[in-house]
C-alpha cells in the first residue's frame, strides 16, 4: 500500500467540521491508499460518523476506537501501529486538503529520491476549497539532501507536521512518535523527527486547509494549555540529547527552547489570560534561567524578536511582577489609544 492517512478525531461532529474534513480524503486523486480515524474517546456523534464512513468506503477507511483521551499525539501514535502504507500523513480532523495533495506530495518525494515531503497550507474561516490566506512552510534553503547547515535551519523551522508525507520506514527504524496526553505535541515532535530524515522536498502550493474557528487548539489561551508548552519544550530538549542531537545543535535548540517554552508562552499567557498568576511567570523565567541562562545572548534569538519584544523580555528575567504591571499597563494604554 502507497499511503496511510491517519486522522486523530476528537469531538468534532458539530457544524459537519468532521464530514467536511472526511470527505476531502475519500476523495483523494492518488490509487491505493487508507484512512486510518482514531477516535479519541468523544463524547458526540463523531465514532458515529466515523463508523458510517468505515461502512460506505470499506477498502480505505479504517477506524480505531480509543476508550480514554490520549489527546491527538496518543491517537497518532495509534494510527502509526496500525498503518500499512510505505508513506505516512497526518490530517487534524477539523482541517481539510486539496483533492491532488497526496498525490502531488508523493510524487514529488519519489521523483527526488526524497523522504519527506511537504508544501504549504491556508487559513480559512470558511468550509470550501477557496483558497485563504497562504502561509508558507519551510523555504527553499531547507530542502534537497540535508546537511549539517539545513538540518539547524530545521530545527528552529521544522514546519507544520500536517502538510507532509514521511516514508514510514523512516518511522519504524527509529521508533519515531508523539507525546501523548498533552497538547502542542508537533512542537516537540517536528524538530526531532525532522532530524532522523536525509532528503526534504517541497511542493510549493497551498494544498492544506487550515480552519480558523473557536474550538482549536490555538485560540482559547488556557492555564492547561501554557503548561504543555513548558512541557513540550522541556520534552524537546530531553529528546534532543536522547538522541544525540543536542551537542551538534546546542544553539539551535537553545532558540528553539526559548521560542517555544519562553517568549511564545510569555506574551500568549499576558495577551490570553484574564487574570495572569505571578506564580506563573515566575515559574517561566526559573524554567529558561536553569535551562539557558544566557538565551538572550544567542544570535538567533537577537534576531528573530524585536526590540519591544526583547525590552519586556529582560524586564520580565529581572522582575516577572514589574512585568506583569507593566504589560497591562501598556495594553490597556493601546486600548484607549484605539478607542481615540
Amino acid at each position: 500500500m502507497k499511503l496511510s492517512i491517519i486522522v486523530p478525531v476528537y469531538n468534532m461532529a458539530a457544524g459537519g467540521r468532521l464530514r467536511f474534513c472526511l470527505d476531502s480524503l475519500v476523495k483523494q486523486t492518488i490509487s491505493d491508499y487508507e484512512i486510518i480515524a482514531v477516535d479519541d474517546a468523544s463524547t458526540d456523534d463523531s465514532l458515529k460518523i466515523l463508523q458510517e464512513y468505515e461502512s460506505d468506503y470499506p477498502w480505505k477507511f479504517k477506524v480505531i476506537q480509543s476508550y480514554e483521551n490520549v489527546k491527538q499525539g496518543g491517537a497518532r501514535n495509534k494510527g502509526i501501529e496500525a498503518a500499512r502504507g510505505r508513506w505516512i500523513g497526518f490530517v487534524d480532523s477539523d482541517d481539510w486538503v486539496a483533492p491532488d495533495m497526496y498525490e502531488k506530495l508523493i510524487a514529488r518525494a519519489e521523483q527526488t529520491g526524497a523522504d519527506v515531503a511537504g508544501c504549504d497550507y491556508c487559513m480559512t474561516d470558511e468550509q470550501s476549497m477557496k483558497i485563504g490566506k497562504i502561509v508558507t512552510n519551510n523555504t527553499p534553503e531547507q530542502t534537497g539532501v540535508i546537511d549539517h547547515r539545513k538540518y539547524k535551519l530545521l530545527v528552529m523551522n521544522p514546519g507544520s507536521m500536517v502538510i507532509k508525507v514521511y516514508l514510514k520506514e523512516v518511522i519504524d527504524a527509529h521508533r519515531l512518535r508523539f507525546p501523548e496526553r498533552t497538547f502542542y505535541e508537533d512542537n516537540c515532535a517536528s524538530p526531532i523527527w525532522m532530524l532522523h530524515f536525509t532528503h526534504f522536498e517541497k511542493v510549493e502550493e497551498p494544498l492544506y486547509y487550515y480552519y480558523q474557528h473557536d474550538d482549536s487548539t490555538v485560540h482559547g489561551i488556557s492555564a492547561q494549555k501554557c503548561e504543555a508548552r513548558l512541557l513540550m519544550g522541556k520534552r524537546l530538549i530531553e529528546e534532543a540529547r536522547r538522541c544525540g542531537f543536542y551537542k551538534p545543535y546546542r544553539q539551535e535548540f537553545e532558540f528553539a527552547f526559548s521560542k517555544l517554552y519562553y517568549m511564545n508562552t510569555l506574551f500568549t499567557y499576558m495577551l490570553g489570560m484574564k487574570r495572569p498568576r505571578l506564580s506563573f511567570l515566575r515559574q517561566i523565567a526559573d524554567g529558561i534561567r536553569q535551562e539557558f541562562p544566557d538565551f538572550q545572548d544567542n544570535i538567533y534569538y537577537q534576531k528573530e524578536f524585536d526590540g519591544e519584544q526583547k525590552r519586556l523580555a529582560a524586564m520580565h528575567m529581572k522582575s516577572p511582577l514589574q512585568f506583569m504591571v507593566y504589560f497591562k499597563l501598556l495594553q490597556t494604554y493601546r486600548k484607549l489609544r484605539k478607542r481615540v
